[in-house]
């Protein structure tokens, strides 16, 4: 079944099972997906803390890298991300360095620094990914919190 490149909701639920996939291999239950400019899932990436405890693995991180490496700058121009929980500032700032012009996300920070608490492996910055693109020059489109209740189901419990 192809998806239409603009149907966020669809693209949003593959990268909230990436998540719940991440949690299941005993990850953070965080993912993100990038898609192209015709709606093809280019990469999936799931937090990378594991087994390194790698504080800087998140997902969104890793596959900014990944991307940035392996595609071009009018690839990544045109594709968008789709992130399980909206990017942290590192995040963000790799997904604008990597050229990124769309980032749609789930779960909001400040939902998922209510759910975490000061949790030691997710001291979550409350801090929107849009205060972080509004400083750049170059605009980065953001659209989000999107299906947030059910971003927020695969944290149930893992915090605690």
């Amino acid at each position: 079944m192809k998806i239409a490149p603009d149907d966020h909701e669809a693209f949003m639920r593959i990268a909230l099972g990436e998540a719940e996939k991440a949690r299941e291999s005993g990850s953070h239950p965080f993912a993100a997906i990038l898609v192209s400019g015709q709606g093809e899932v280019l990469m999936t990436q799931h937090n990378a803390y594991m087994p390194d405890h790698d504080m800087t693995g998140h997902a969104e991180r890793v596959l900014m890298t990944r991307a940035s490496i392996g595609l071009s700058a009018e690839e990544l121009e045109a594709a968008t991300m789709y992130t399980s929980a909206e990017p942290c500032a590192m995040c963000a700032g790799a997904a604008y360095w990597a050229g990124i012009r769309r980032v749609v996300y789930g779960l909001s920070e400040k939902r998922l620094k209510a759910i975490t608490g000061n949790h030691p492996e997710n001291p979550t910055l409350d801090l929107p990914c849009r205060t972080v693109f509004d400083a750049g020059q170059r605009k980065v489109e953001v659209i989000g919190p999107l299906l947030e209740d059910e971003a927020a189901r695969a944290h149930e419990g893992m915090w605690g």
